[in-house]
């Protein structure tokens, strides 16, 4: 509980520093905000009436605490173009890309982490050079060019295998989950193979770090063949690490799926916070980046609570250092 406890407190003091920096970040651009925001050639009137509808006539502090308190009561701001809240928006790109990533990393692990499993079981050099290379080109792949290919090969109506469609989500949504889900295959195959490349390299190192251990060694001494021993009891020493891993991944995916579904039209988080930015929308940019940090230090709370819970080590060394101290 202590751990608990503590953990919480450093994800509040980062929030608040978080929020610090994307406020100040925003402030410090060359130029008045609500000069950028209204257009360079703008009359000053327009940019007046901006600058007051958005508060930013008050002191810096003013304008800081008005925007912490009303992220405490759940109000993220209104888009200035769209008129909606920036909440709503958000909430409609997730419906978009945390299907994409979660397909994704799937995917990834399907390709992953049985790849990395073989190639820490290779004993031949030439097989577990030829693993390297498929890592090493996999991770390598640009994603854009990646995506094109995916384009070329199997998208309808330009596809040599014309299945899948390449461009846009359905108007509907969701409400018609067959065309939503058709339309995040090719993405979500382009992010999984690069993304499932980089899996790979982690759990050959893992396992190839625990076949190195007296564990495995034990479990081979009490009859299990290496290639047992390496699965069974290596590969659960070294799922803290790749749970870690995985999650850390997930959470770097929301940003990094930018160029994937901008090159697919897909009206997800990355392509929306890129339009955004285009558009001047700094206020909205601002909520956006500070929910965005605020789901990366999420999930690294909760891997850092499940690498403690999957690995009694820690908890051992923590009650040790508790007690010494």
């Amino acid at each position: 509980m202590r751990f608990v406890i503590r953990r919480l407190a450093l994800f509040a003091v980062a929030l608040f520093g978080i929020s610090l920096v994307v406020f100040v970040a925003l402030r410090i651009l060359p130029g008045d905000v609500a000069s950028i925001m209204a257009g360079l050639n703008s009359p000053p009137e327009r940019v007046a009436a901006l600058r007051e509808q958005l508060g930013l006539n008050r002191s810096l502090p003013a304008q800081y605490a008005d925007w912490v308190s009303a992220l405490c009561h759940g109000d993220f701001g209104t888009s200035v173009l769209t008129g909606r809240s920036v909440g709503a928006q958000v909430g409609a790109r997730a419906q978009v890309t945390f299907p994409l990533i979660t397909l994704g990393l799937l995917i990834a692990m399907a390709l992953g982490i049985p790849l990395g499993c073989a190639a820490a079981l290779a004993r031949k050099p030439a097989v577990r050079a030829a693993f390297h290379v498929v890592a090493i080109i996999g991770g390598s792949v640009p994603a854009l060019w990646g995506g094109l290919l995916m384009i070329l090969l199997f998208s309808r109506g330009s596809g040599l295998i014309a299945v899948f469609p390449s461009q846009g989500f359905p108007q509907a949504g969701w409400s018609d989950p067959g065309a939503a889900m058709m339309s995040l295959i090719l993405p979500a195959c382009t992010v999984g193979i690069i993304v499932g490349a980089g899996l790979m390299r982690y759990t050959r190192a893992a396992l190839a770090q625990t076949a190195q251990s007296d564990a495995v060694a034990m479990a081979m001494a009490c009859g299990m063949t290496r290639t047992q021993a390496i699965l069974r009891v290596g590969l659960r020493l070294a799922t803290a690490q790749l749970v870690s891993v995985i999650g850390l991944t997930f959470a770097e995916m929301i940003t990094g799926v930018m160029v994937i579904e901008n090159l697919f039209a897909l009206p997800g988080i990355g392509a929306g916070l890129i339009t955004d930015v285009g558009n001047r929308d700094l206020i909205a940019v601002q909520s956006e980046l500070f929910m965005l940090a605020a789901f990366f230090l999420a999930i690294g709370l909760i891997v850092d609570l499940l690498h403690r819970v999957l690995d009694p080590r820690l908890q051992s060394a923590g009650d040790n250092a508790e007690v010494n101290a």
